[in-house]
């Protein structure tokens, strides 16, 4: 793995590695914080509505944006010495992002009504989807402007205004919680975004003089083939995932009840906080590196010595949570939440296995096989939501982290069928054998 540790230490890297880390380390403290205050104040019930809201707007997010995020990033970093090509860049994913997120925007508050029974079920929050709605453009600019800083590698400057939205974000969910419990919660997930961007266009002063380079007159269609695979695959694991949570949690509550739907709920976001950390390494290191090997000698020696040491360490992480469960829901929740015990071992284990089926699936990424992503990634959804139904009917609430487990189980073994040849099979004598 010594390539592993000379890549870390690469001075981009090094800034890049030093921004997920506090960024994700806020969001931990943040999500862990905000998780007690709604166990306390609000319930189980209040955490399974919050936890639809949370996938809604995840997905509705998410496809204001476009999924151009990550393609735009590394287009702008690509193309910032080249004026035409940059202002021909910012100029179509600034309009497209615009209208799209402007034309969502009005489907969301004409459709308030259908959203809401979709997500909140038998609850009357439909002026939560509205004040979405009015936000959700002001979400898009600001990340349309975290791109131009991130593909500009702004890693200082992002940082403190991640930091700084965090903590804005975590004072006005507590002030709202502590003042209109489930309506405050509710509240504070739709409108936190949005306020990023006023600490964002402080932020955005460094790059003043792009204004003048964002023009209607430089909308190039060109651009948005060339980021539409990206857009694609984006769109398709952002929306299908969040989506399926929401139709298990509903089935949840209304097979077993809502008090139940709070408590799975309660178990995903301990998944949440370990994941983040693993996933961010996995963005950090596999993607670049699959990105630049062609050989499957090399993607081998990649996967086994990610296996050999990162995910021995993920292993412990994931052992310690499962022994000290108890503790943690002491700390993260309340006595209420105590039949989240149970649930854990199933949780865990299928985090364990989606990891394992990840570092692989990167290769699609890494290898623009698009077709196979998104082919795996819709078996993943649909198995997700036949077993998940399937089992809770069998097992109760239980069952759905046994669905849980069991998709991911499947989706690593058909990973393992994908690049089994490149992972197990016999090389030529040079080792070499291009993709």
């Amino acid at each position: 793995m010594k390539k592993f540790f000379n890549y870390i230490n690469s001075e981009v890297l090094i800034k890049a590695a030093s921004l997920n880390t506090a960024n994700i380390s806020v969001k931990i403290i943040a999500g862990i914080i905000i998780s007690k205050c709604i166990a306390v104040f609000i319930g189980p019930e209040g955490m399974a509505l919050i936890g639809n809201l949370r996938n809604f707007l995840s997905a509705i997010q998410s496809v204001a944006i476009a999924g151009l995020y990550d393609g735009v990033v590394k287009f702008i970093s690509r193309t910032k010495t080249n004026i035409d090509k940059l202002t021909n860049t910012l100029s179509t994913v600034f309009y497209f992002g615009f209208f799209s997120s402007v034309f969502l925007a009005f489907v969301c508050f004409y459709n308030a009504q259908y959203i809401n029974e979709l997500i909140f079920l038998n609850n009357d929050y439909e002026y939560i989807i509205k004040v979405l709605a009015i936000v959700l453009p002001f979400y898009a600019l600001n990340m349309f402007l975290f791109c131009i800083m991130n593909g500009f590698s702004k890693y200082r400057i992002l940082l403190v205004i991640n930091i700084i939205g965090q903590v804005l974000g975590l004072l006005v969910t507590i002030l709202l919680i502590w003042q209109n419990k489930i309506d405050g919660a509710l509240l504070a997930i739709v409108i936190t975004p949005a306020l990023s961007l006023l600490i964002t266009f402080v932020g955005i002063v460094f790059r003043k003089n792009l204004a003048p380079y964002i023009k209607i007159t430089s909308i190039d269609f060109s651009v948005l083939k060339q980021l539409s695979p990206n857009m694609i695959m984006a769109l398709v694991s952002s929306i299908a995932i969040p989506v399926v949570l929401i139709i298990i949690r509903n089935y949840i509550i209304d097979e077993i009840g809502i008090k139940e739907a709070g408590y799975w709920e309660a178990v995903n976001r301990v998944s949440d906080y370990y994941l983040m950390f693993i996933y961010s390494l996995m963005a950090l290191y596999i993607l670049p590196r699959f990105t630049q090997i062609d050989s499957k000698k090399e993607f081998r020696k990649e996967v086994f010595s990610f296996y050999k040491t990162v995910l021995p360490i993920f292993a412990l992480i994931l052992l310690i949570v499962y022994l000290t469960r108890s503790f943690l829901v002491t700390i993260l929740f309340t006595e209420e939440f105590r039949p989240i015990e149970d649930l854990f071992g199933y949780q865990i284990l299928g985090d364990f296995m989606r990891v394992m089926s990840m570092v692989i699936a990167y290769q699609f990424l890494a290898k623009k096989m698009f077709a196979h992503f998104i082919i795996i990634e819709i078996f993943l959804f649909v198995i997700m939501y036949v077993s998940s139904i399937y089992l809770i009917d069998i097992f109760g609430l239980k069952g759905a982290v046994m669905g849980h487990c069991l998709s991911y189980l499947m989706h690593f073994g058909i990973i393992l069928l994908i690049f089994g040849s490149s992972l197990f099979g016999v090389l030529n004598e040079e080792g070499i054998d291009d993709y």
